[in-house]
Parts: C-alpha cells; structure tokens; sequence
C-alpha cells in the first residue's frame, strides 16, 4: 500500500493538469450589422403559390441588395417556391413570421458544383442556399426554410413501420436488391452501388446525379455571419454546414429533419473559428450539434482546426448525438465551451470519435451543465474505433468490434485529450461513459467531475491514461460496475453506485496499472474488485 503523502502527491499532480477555463477566455464573436433599406422579392416579381419558381426572383432581389450596398431582403409571409438561392456580402435575407421559403424537389435545377462532402473535395448538387467569400451576411427572421429532402434521400426499412414502408414503396422509387432500402430514383440507387470515385469526368458525375445530396445550407470561407430565429427543416443532407468560416452566431435556430434522414445532420462547423450557438434546438437524423475539421489526408494538409466555439442554453431531441465531435476532425479541434444544454432521446449524448486514418488533435475541451434523458447509446462517449455505422444497432446488427490489434504511429493516428466535463446527469442510458482508445494512442488526460448517470452498464475504460472521474454517481442495473481494460493512472474519487452491486471494479488486461479508489464506500457492493489473470496484481490501490 502506498503511504497517504504518497497518495495526496498523486492526487495533487492529477489535479494540476485539469485547469479551469471560462469561455470569456476566448476572442469575442463579431456579429454582422445591416443598413435598414430593404427590398420585398414580392416587388420583383416573386409570387407566393406554392406554383411559381421564384429562383430569379429572389436572386435578383439578393444582388440589387448587395450593389446598393447592402441592406434587408425580405420575404413576406406565403408559401414561396424557389431553386437554389446564392447570398452576398452585406445582405440580411429576412423571413418573415408565416413565411415558408419551399426548395423545390425537381433536382434538375440544382446544378453540379465543385464542393465537399464529408470533409473531403467533392462534386456535389449545389446546396439550396449557399454562399463562398462573403462577409456580413444573415438568415434571420420567424420564418422556415424546407429543403425538400424527401426527393434526395434514400431511406432505410427498418427505421419506419410496415405501413410507413409500403406507403414510401408506392409512391415510386426503387428498392435495393435486398429490398431493404429505398431510393427516390434508379440513378440514386445506382450512385450508391459502389464508392463514388474522385477526379472522374463530368459524364461520370452527371450519371449518378441524384444521388450526390447537397447540404441544405453551405457557406465557405465566409467571415460575420448571423443566424436568427428562423427555422431550417427537411435538409437532403446535413442541414447548416459552415466550413472555413470566422466569427458565426447562431441564434434561437431550430432544425429539423427526420430522424430517418441518412446524414440528417443538424449543424456541423467545420473548420471554422470564433463561434455562439445559443438557444438553438435540434431534432434531426444523424448528430445534433456537430465540431468537424476535415477528413483524413486532405484533413490533414489542410490543417485548419475548428477552435473558439462556445454552444451554450440548446437543446437536442432525436439524433445521433447531443454535442458531437467527429469523426472527421482531421485539422484538430480545441478550445470549445458547452454548457446548461438539454439532451432527450438522442443516441449518444455527449459523443466524441475518431478512427485511425483520421490524423488529428482535439483538446481543451469544457463541458459543464448537461442534463440527458433516454439516451439510448452511451451518455458520455470517447471512441478512437468509430465504425460508421449507427451508434445503435438496428435489429439483426451487431455493434461488437473486432479484436484490436496495435498499429505503429504516424500522422493518421488521432488524439483526444484535456477534457473537463462537470455537472452532468442522464436519467436512462446504455452505459453511463465508454472510453475506447486504440492501443498505439490512448484517450488522455479526462476529467469528469459532478454526474450521476442512470445506466444499465456504468463506466466501461479501455487505452485510456490518466482519466479521473470524481464524485460520479454510477447508478447501473448491470453486475458489474466499473470495468477498466489496459488502462492507467485511473483515479476514481468519491464514487457512488448501486446498493449490493455484485461487483464493483473489473480490471483485465497487461497494461492496466495504477488505479486508484479514493474516498469511496465499497462496503455496498457484495466484491470490490475482480482482477484477469493478464493484469498485474497490484494494479489496483484503494484509500478512503
């Protein structure tokens, strides 16, 4: 047994390396301003049917704006049907409260473009509304934005009812050859028959056109952007995907998709620097609130890191994840704030992957104040395996990795590290925290302190080093408590956990070692530790 001074000199470098930060420590958001003149697109001509295409209209509406030195576009209340919409500098396109500006689905008249997809170059239909270079721009207003997604996407059979199915089957389209998906046309089904190859002719690009989905809002390399109170819902792909952008503020912003929605992402900034995503809420298909910073090589040489984020007051409902990081985060991620946000029914709730061939440093990272209800994944999650897949598994499916075999490090070998996550508390999860790194690269330096998670399984730690969870309730329905796989300097202080648990700590694995039980009541639990055979004797020390 080590000696208390031992102990408190442990304990005293562990703390050191988890400093406090504050928001107000990052630069200040800089948010567009707007001359006051304004320009209807009713008074050029747009007509609100729900029949007329609009697209000429409110673009020119746009443009007259901009020249003029900028000002409000506006869209008054009515149903207005328009194609791809392209923002300018200085303009502030303003919905009105019962305006709905209706993208069209005839995907004909979104014209292929060079873009990104997933992180990556890409040739892709252009989004419906977009912009690139611009500075000083707006979507703001009481408005809704719907992005026609039901013409793009293909939808899987096991995430709708029977009826639901055979009413999708009916109204056209065409199924895969195991008759388990279902896409809007034969040339979407035809695009995702085989990976889409890069650098190919146009003909290539024109011949599976249906099934390259634009994202429903794409800005690049645009600086002063503001987000207000509008609603975006029904996007083809990812909903708002700023990329290589500076100083964004979000705004009381809802988006919405179906939770059936492929790559129905909420908001993924990537990239991006100097960022507030306040008030907002989330109910989509794939991640709610998403960090990325490009994938893998061309991540990597981009080299631009998403950094200066602070997500705070928001709520998400159905996705993939609450606050998500990953997993294409190839250009680093660090210095984001999150705080008093509100999870419900989400896959995962606090949700950061990675995989090998990814590259990347995400770090400093503080999340502090969220409260999570029916996750049905995992409430806190560090995964270096992602396996792009759904985080769980439809019926049929297994969600068991393979057998993890080490790799040598190089530049493809991510890193996640200097985590502080406080104050959390999930009523109803899978399992309370899984940390899964890789052999070559552990998940480092986490703190979580403050959290009581209701779970079945409780915390599951695998390559993991010095990770300190402290006053954590673990409040699980499985056997076994805590299990700790070819992990070190692990120190768990104050843990609570079910009354007559039959086993508190599992350690396995060779290179699992100095795990510390500080100040915690084991009496409640019918064993305290059980130890594999491949881990050293002495890997754990306890100390109330």
């Amino acid at each position: 047994m080590k000696t208390a001074t031992g102990f408190a000199t442990l304990c005293l470098a562990a703390i050191a390396q988890f400093v406090s930060a504050s928001p107000a420590d990052l630069p200040k958001v800089s948010v567009p301003t707007f001359r006051k003149d304004t320009i209807a697109i009713s008074k050029l001509g747009a007509v609100a049917d729900g029949l007329t295409l609009n697209t000429a209209a409110i673009n020119k509406a746009i443009d007259q704006c901009t020249k003029a030195g900028g000002g409000v576009v506006l869209v008054p209340r009515g149903l207005w049907l328009t194609g791809p919409v392209t923002l300018k500098s200085n303009v502030n396109l303003h919905l009105a409260k019962g305006a709905l500006l209706q993208f069209t689905n005839r995907r004909e008249v979104y014209p292929l473009i060079n873009t990104t997809w997933e992180g990556e170059e890409a040739i892709r239909n252009q989004a419906p509304i977009s912009g690139v270079g611009l500075e000083n721009i707006a979507i703001t207003g009481e408005g809704i934005l719907d992005g026609a997604g039901e013409a793009w996407r293909m939808v899987k059979k096991g995430k709708l009812t029977s009826d639901q199915w055979k009413k999708l089957v009916a109204s056209g389209g065409v199924l895969n050859d195991k008759q388990d998906t279902w896409y809007p046309t034969a040339q979407s089904l035809k695009g995702a028959s085989e990976p889409v190859k890069a650098g190919q002719p146009m003909t290539y690009y024109e011949g599976i056109k249906d099934f390259l989905r634009p994202n429903m809002l794409s800005l690049t390399r645009c600086k002063r952007i503001l987000l207000e109170g509008v609603t975006f819902q029904n996007s083809p792909a990812w909903c708002l995907h700023p990329l290589l952008c500076e100083d964004i503020t979000l705004r009381r912003v809802t988006a919405k998709n179906p939770w059936y929605a492929q790559n129905g992402d909420g908001l993924d900034l990537e990239s991006c620097r100097n960022g507030l995503v306040d008030d907002c809420t989330f109910d989509v298909g794939d991640d709610g609130i998403c960090i990325k910073s490009g994938r893998d090589e061309q991540g990597r040489k981009r080299g631009v890191p998403t950094e200066n984020i602070t997500v705070r007051n928001s709520r998400v409902y159905h996705a993939h994840g609450g606050f998500v990081i990953g997993s294409e985060m190839s250009g680093g991620v660090k210095n984001l704030y999150v705080s008093n946000c509100t999870f419900m029914g989400t896959d995962v709730g606090l949700r950061f992957k990675t995989a090998r061939g990814r590259g990347g440093v995400v770090e400093n990272i503080f999340v502090d104040g969220i409260d999570m209800t029916d996750i049905a994944g995992e409430a806190i999650l560090f995964d270096m395996y992602y396996a792009a897949k759904d985080p769980v598994p439809q019926q049929g499916e297994s969600n068991e990795l393979p057998v993890i075999q080490p790799q040598p490090l190089s530049e493809a070998t991510p890193q996640f590290r200097s985590f502080q996550i406080r104050n959390v508390t999930c009523k109803g999860a899978e399992t309370a925290i899984l940390i899964r790194g890789l052999p070559e690269m552990a998940v480092k330096d986490i703190l979580i302190e403050n959290a009581v998670l209701q779970s079945r399984k409780g915390l599951v730690c695998i390559e993991a080093e010095n990770i300190r969870l402290k006053n954590v309730s673990l409040l699980t329905t499985n056997k076994t408590v805590m299990q700790v796989q070819n992990s070190r300097d692990i120190t768990l202080d104050t843990i609570h956990f079910t009354d007559k648990a039959d086993l508190l700590m599992h350690i396995a694995g060779e290179r699992s070692g100095n795990i510390r039980l500080l100040n915690t009541d084991t009496t409640h639990a019918k064993k305290t530790v059980e130890t594999d055979a491949s881990a050293p004797a002495n890997a754990l020390t306890m100390k109330k």
